[in-house]
């Protein structure tokens, strides 16, 4: 099958023929319908992340169509259309059994510590557990585009911060996962704060519908955010991954506040120094979250069948395969409004 590979960290990724993907007793194998292109991709292709090894083909954010089944595989048949989470599970430990599949502690990443979906084929173990069915109304392209960033964006939302209508969100970076914070945050009756340092993010961002934006490179954002909102924001989103906004995140919060921690730290910000005379006098609560288990997919997936958020604003690209080692530079430096997926992967 062609793919493409991490030889090199920091170096175009290897464009050519690799072994078949093998089916898992248990699992499917998928022809990849789509894949986004996200900036963990770009963690795992710079090398800070230690699971990812040269070879590795990246690629997390996919859907696709069941090419065969393992003979312990139930639920899925050839024909299916299905999506992943980025994070699959056991479906047999304790921690799976609980709901927080995202914990299991034998779990397989694809694009990091499994081969990924920037190739042709993909395999799936224990699909039963992990896999969702995709609506026919939801378009392929639109679906690997909620990818981890969409689908975690969610679960940091509502199972990890709880919000509610009428409160207030800060958003600190305005890529796939702020705009779709952004998104479902006013789907669920919040107001919105995006905060960005590129003025053509937070114009997308104010499109969008976004009730205010915040370039922090020209304004200090956490008074901003308590002036806007008289007093601070309820929930504060961060979505890069880096100490500054993280700080900001937790300081722009009004007493008794929750800040989830959304962006992947890696490299030097895998150590940061918090303002902890925040947390204390303000009461906070601060959450981490990574990806969404397999079973919460139908709460998402069937707001958007239902018409009751648009997401489509998400995909500005559509690229070949060719086309993904580009793309995945990109986040070299400041990257423009919206997401690419791949949908040929032909070339």
């Amino acid at each position: 099958m062609l793919a493409a590979q991490i030889t090199e960290f920091n170096a175009p990724l290897t464009l050519g023929q690799v072994a078949d993907t093998v089916c898992p007793v248990d699992g499917v194998v998928l022809r990849v319908l789509a894949c986004g292109v996200c900036r963990s991709d770009w963690h795992a292709w710079n090398g800070s992340d230690p699971d990812v090894k040269p070879g590795q083909i990246p690629g997390h954010e996919y859907c696709g169509e069941v090419i065969e089944a393992g003979a312990q595989c139930r639920d899925w048949k050839v024909g299916d259309r299905v999506i992943a989470p980025f994070i699959l599970a056991c479906n047999r430990c304790p921690s799976c059994a609980a709901g927080h599949q995202t914990t299991c502690p034998t779990q397989a990443v694809p694009g990091f510590t499994h081969p990924g979906a920037f190739a042709e084929y993909i395999a799936v173990p224990q699909a039963d557990g992990n896999l969702a069915r995709l609506p026919d109304s939801i378009d392929v392209t639109l679906a690997a585009a909620l990818g981890c960033r969409t689908t975690t964006a969610w679960h940091a939302l509502t199972d990890r911060a709880g919000l509610a209508p009428g409160e207030w969100v800060a958003v600190f970076g305005t890529g796939g996962v702020g705009l779709s914070a952004l998104l479902l945050a006013k789907a669920i009756g919040a107001r919105v704060i995006c905060v960005d340092i590129v003025p053509e993010k937070l114009s997308f961002a104010k499109t969008l519908g976004a009730d205010h934006v915040v370039n922090s490179a020209e304004a200090d954002a956490p008074a901003a955010i308590r002036d806007l909102t008289g007093g601070g924001a309820h929930v504060a989103i961060e979505a890069l991954g880096i100490e500054a906004t993280t700080r900001a995140a937790m300081q722009c919060l009004r007493k008794l506040g929750r800040m989830v921690q959304v962006g992947m730290p890696a490299g030097k910000h895998t150590e940061m120094t918090l303002p902890m005379d925040a947390l204390y006098s303000g009461q906070l609560a601060l959450f981490g979250t990574r990806g969404m288990p397999g079973w919460r997919y139908p709460s998402l997936l069937n707001m958007i069948d239902a018409g009751q958020v648009d997401l489509s604003p998400l995909v500005a690209r559509e690229i070949t395969l060719s086309q993904a080692s580009d793309e995945v530079a990109a986040f070299n430096g400041l990257t423009p409004p919206g997401v690419a997926v791949i949908t040929d992967f032909s070339r």
